[in-house]
């Protein structure tokens, strides 16, 4: 039993362990969506730290995924999802990816932003916004299955 959810509960333990060490040691919310904004769309203002941690920061969630998919494999026998098994219509996988950005944008941030970090910090409007992030999922979940 415990293996059916170790693997999300190492996982989910990591990402708190990053967001908490990127707080600490950088002063900075690890919401994907804005660091990814930052990164892409920068104002060209500049802060004392520079836009290199958002490139590094990236490139870190990138390489992760590659580096444990064998030790993770080895260890709680999960494999790496094959996106050729995949039977949801490239159209609808672009539109859904434009509603989330637009969502994002929207709320000012992603479940990341808003639901490991905003909540953790028991803001308001990061618990709003990852109810309605939740909310929409199950539905549009709901919808599609």
């Amino acid at each position: 039993m415990f293996s059916s959810f170790a693997p999300a509960l190492f996982g989910g333990l990591l990402v708190g362990l990053g967001a908490i060490l990127l707080l600490l040691l950088n002063g900075r919310i690890a919401g994907i969506s804005g660091i990814l904004s930052g990164a892409l769309w920068s104002s060209g203002e500049s802060d004392s730290k520079g836009l290199a941690w958002q490139w590094y920061f990236l490139a870190g969630l990138l390489l992760s995924g590659l580096l444990m998919g064998g030790p993770l494999e080895a260890l709680f026998g999960v494999k790496p999802m094959d996106m050729s098994t995949l039977e949801i219509p490239t159209p609808l996988l672009l539109i859904s990816g434009v509603l989330v950005g637009l969502g994002c944008s929207l709320g000012s941030g992603c479940t990341s932003g808003h639901g490991i970090c905003g909540i953790g910090r028991l803001s308001p409007r990061s618990i709003v916004a990852t109810l309605v992030f939740m909310f929409v999922g199950v539905l549009a979940a709901i919808v599609f299955h």
